[in-house]
């Protein structure tokens, strides 16, 4: 069954049916119903978004290219650990509840991923990720004091070139992601604060 645009999600207009591409909206229902049928509930981001489908896809082509684990280099955990830290530092409350969710779900410990969020630097962390955390929060807050030894702390605990350069593509997903969806002002999904929660 193909999704109705029927809520208004976030500051701009509700996405027109007739206007999306019919091969991109199979794609949009997929996942619609992935969601429905895994949380219980459909991400917002999928009920805005389709307004410009074929920049959508575009969008989930670059996020399936860094978070593909048969084809990427580090952790999904980390990846979305280093998320965290980055919307967090921009104050990313969408964001923050997404991938705040997700995290919980790989690790099945919500302290720890609320202690990211929070404040990374009095979270439990191993070397290697508090390494990516500061790498995370650096390249975030201070772009314009970024120099080589950014990469040199990396590989000082033992970061590989190619998982630099995958860390380095996380930053700058996440801080392209923060931007525009703080920036049209998409609500959080009220499923997102509660969903992975209770492990027992």
């Amino acid at each position: 069954m193909s999704y109705e645009y029927d809520e208004q999600l976030s500051n701009l207009q509700k996405p027109n049916k007739n206007e999306i591409d019919p091969e991109n909206q199979k794609i949009f229902d997929k996942n619609v119903e992935f969601m429905q049928e895994n949380w219980g509930f459909i991400n917002n981001l999928f009920k805005v978004l389709p307004l410009n489908d074929k920049q959508y896809i575009g969008f989930l082509k670059l996020k399936e290219s860094l978070f593909d684990e048969e084809t990427t280099y580090l952790s999904t955990i980390d990846k979305e650990m280093m998320g965290l830290v980055i919307s967090s530092t921009n104050g990313c409350t969408y964001c923050l509840t997404t991938h705040g969710d997700i995290l919980r779900g790989l690790t099945k410990n919500p302290a720890w991923v609320d202690t990211l969020t929070y404040n990374y630097r009095i979270a439990k962390l191993t070397d290697k990720q508090r390494a990516l955390c500061d790498f995370a929060y650096f390249t975030t807050a201070k772009p314009r004091e970024i120099d080589k030894d950014q990469v040199e702390k990396l590989r000082a605990v033992g970061f590989n070139d190619h998982e630099i350069l995958e860390a380095s593509f996380v930053v700058g997903f996440f801080n392209y992601t923060n931007r525009w969806v703080s920036s049209i002002g998409v609500i959080p999904n009220p499923g997102h604060f509660n969903h992975n929660r209770n492990f027992k």
